[in-house]
């Protein structure tokens, strides 16, 4: 592959909701432009981005695939992205990568959930958005719905570029409206249709351009309002500022299976998509704000979008250059660590492959294995640049679960091999609860974490189940007691003897509150630590079912000891004892851990949701109205009732509601809950 220069370059990122069909029309674009031999089946696991193990298995994209091609003059660096939600962090990969957001529609489905939010991603992070409605091939579809969908939720920015005309509900060829010529398509290849037909929607469409076309250029606005046509470069040269602007998003429409329409999307695209140089990237550098111009002559640096592990060949590197040029043997610096990294060779990432690079220019894509501590997000720079460009931001993960191994002894492995998987996925979590003991593994879904699990296996040989993670309950108490403690043993030779008498009552402490209040020398001084150490030992096991005591304080007010006899294994003992005689009358009850909800959703599922919470127990505490026709629900709900919560808020809203949720502090647990918690841990018990 011959280098080129940024202005050469074009970063596109094919994004939308599953099922609309992004990974074929990489493939009809690669056989189109003659990188590939055929156009694959996903469900048959013969696409070429569609590559790992995992995604040939389940038949679904499940992590982000670059493949760069030669066309038009230009190159293309193809970024194809998962559409599942479970996946949503590969979307944030291909966006850091892109330029411009190819958003795929299904012309049977329509503007999905998925397509909704990769267009507010792509806007937000300044991204130029172009659509492509796919799948014209089937009965069911239909071109025309789907724009008036498109137009009536974005407005002006809609612009038709190539649309089909249709007898009945069949496309019998496609119009490209800056030339107003007609194609059909055999086997991708197009062939004029003559004459262009002429149609009430073609008209229609053709307006909507023209309009779109004007409102980029004050020159153009002045021709259309004097009637007066447009040229074909006029036209071109608009649109391809309008879109560098955010102002333009072009309408492409075609079938990726049968590479219908896909030349006409490759040929314009290539001239109105932004090139890598359109704008400078936004860094840090001493702490200021600055921007950093795509110039192939500055000095080198890069960002890492994307990381892959592997336990045989190792961890391969995904990066974009943002300035200078990456060659071989080259030596950057990571701004995080501050480590100089040696790049023993750069590729070019090619799907599943790569293929040696001489040098990787500002602007391009490339890839490099085997750097030391590098992580997705990190800069590295020449030496001496101390610039630092923002991290990839991937969403928060939403569903934990308790790792169940199915052999004994496996906990270490397990930790290790999610160590080098949270490399390649930084959505994921992993953490071990002190408390329960349990290892817990946080995900976007529960098809996430089932892909996590299965690599888990398949690379790294462990076999790991799930569950629900065990809820860390409290144990307190509501009265006052005062109790005796004391042990007497007597054997050969020295006995043990220790008494004391103990008040407990209720406090706000989280810890233990240990206090003394002993006269006339009754315990001595010097096994005061023992009662504390026994009573410390005590609380970390509650009467009612084994949870930690907190809300506890101690008194030790007197007691009587043995000079011979007594020791400080015997007062920890009687304090012990004292513990289990006054805990019980103590009036013990369960606290349970409440958490702050913060649910971000459209109004139209601000009841089904509220419903919800409320099922949960939840008390709603405030809601927040938002732009977008959006409200902020603030909830505080019991922990215990929130482990399905994704699974419903994804149903409830299909997918449109995100949420957090942090813990807020304990509440004495209703008594049908606690009866319940009771019960399990007596039965666990036994």
């Amino acid at each position: 592959m011959k280098p080129y220069h940024a202005g050469q370059i074009k970063n596109i990122a094919l994004l939308g909701h599953a099922g609309s069909g992004k990974t074929t029309l990489a493939d009809a674009i690669l056989y189109r432009c003659g990188a590939a031999d055929r156009i694959g089946k996903v469900a048959e696991g013969t696409t070429t981005l569609d590559f790992d193990p995992e995604e040939k298995k389940r038949g679904v994209s499940v992590s982000t695939a670059v493949y760069p091609i030669e066309t038009q003059g230009v190159k293309w660096n193809l970024i194809d992205a998962p559409g599942l939600f479970d996946f949503a962090g590969g979307v944030s990969e291909a966006l850091t990568a892109a330029d411009t957001a190819l958003l795929v529609l299904s012309g049977k489905s329509g503007l999905t959930v998925g397509a909704e939010q990769c267009y507010d991603r792509a806007k937000a992070e300044g991204r130029a958005i172009a659509f492509f409605i796919n799948k014209l091939d089937s009965s069911h579809a239909h071109f025309y719905r789907v724009i008036s969908i498109l137009t009536g939720r974005y407005g002006a920015v809609i612009c038709p570029v190539v649309v089909p005309y249709l007898e009945g509900d069949q496309t019998v060829c496609y119009l490209n409206l800056i030339d107003g010529k007609a194609y059909t398509f055999a086997d991708g290849k197009p062939a004029p249709y003559e004459p262009a037909p002429e149609t009430e929607d073609i008209r229609h469409m053709r307006n909507i351009m023209l309009e779109a076309v004007a409102s980029c250029d004050d020159a153009l606005m002045e021709k259309y309002f004097e009637g007066e046509a447009f040229t074909q470069e006029e036209i071109l040269t608009a649109l391809a500022g309008g879109m560098a602007r955010g102002e333009v998003c072009p309408v492409f429409c075609g079938a990726g299976q049968t590479c219908d329409g896909v030349s006409l999307l490759v040929e314009i695209l290539s001239k109105i998509a932004p090139s890598a140089d359109s704008k400078p990237a936004k860094a840090t550098r001493d702490g200021a704000e600055v921007e950093i111009a795509c110039d192939e002559s500055a000095p080198a640096s890069l960002l890492v979008f994307k990381t892959i592990a592997d336990p045989f060949v190792g961890k391969l590197s995904y990066f974009k250059v943002l300035s200078g040029s990456v060659k071989a043997d080259a030596r950057l610096v990571n701004s995080r660590t501050g480590n100089e990294e040696r790049f023993a060779k750069v590729m070019w990432i090619k799907g599943g492959k790569q293929e040696d690079a001489g040098a990787i220019p500002a602007g391009d894509i490339g890839s490099v294995a085997k750097l030391g501590d590098v992580l997705t997000g990190d800069t590295l720079a020449v030496a001496g640049q101390a610039v630092q460009y923002a991290p990839v931001a991937f969403p928060a993960p939403n569903l934990t679960v308790a790792l169940v191994p199915k052999a004994k002894g496996d906990e270490d492995k397990i930790a290790q091999g999610l160590a080098r998987l949270i490399e390649e996925d930084p959505t994921v979590r992993f953490s071990v609860n002190q408390e329960t003991h349990e290892q817990l593994l946080s995900g976007l879904g529960e098809q996430h974490i089932d892909v996590i699990l299965s690599k888990l296996k398949s690379k790294f040989g462990v076999d790991v189940g799930f569950q629900t993670p065990r809820v860390a309950y409290r144990e307190t108490i509501r009265k006052s007691v005062k109790v005796q403690g004391r042990h007497k043993k007597q054997s050969g030779g020295h006995g043990q003897f220790g008494d004391v008498w103990i008040e407990f009552e209720p406090c706000d402490s989280e810890e233990l509150v240990f206090e003394e209040k002993v006269f006339g020398g009754a315990v001595p001084k010097n096994f005061f630590p023992a009662v504390e150490k026994g009573l410390r030992e005590s609380v970390t096991r509650g009467v009612l079912a084994g949870y930690p005591m907190v809300g506890v304080k101690a008194t030790l007010v007197d007691g009587s000891y043995h000079p011979v006899d007594s020791s400080e294994m015997a007062f920890k003992t009687a304090a012990s004892l004292a513990y289990k005689e006054g805990i019980p009358q103590a009036g013990p009850v369960l606290l349970e851990p409440i958490g702050t909800l913060k649910v971000i959703l459209p109004d139209d599922n601000l009841g089904d949701v509220i419903g919800d919470i409320n099922k949960r127990r939840g008390r709603v505490i405030g809601m927040n109205p938002m732009e977008g026709k959006r409200q902020e629900v603030v909830a505080e709900v019991p922990m215990a009732e929130t482990a399905d919560f994704s699974t419903a808020m994804r149903s409830l809203t299909q997918g449109r509601a995100t949420f957090t949720l942090e813990f807020a502090r304990y509440e004495e647990a209703p008594p049908p809950v606690a009866s319940k918690v009771i019960a399990e841990a007596a039965a666990q018990a036994e």
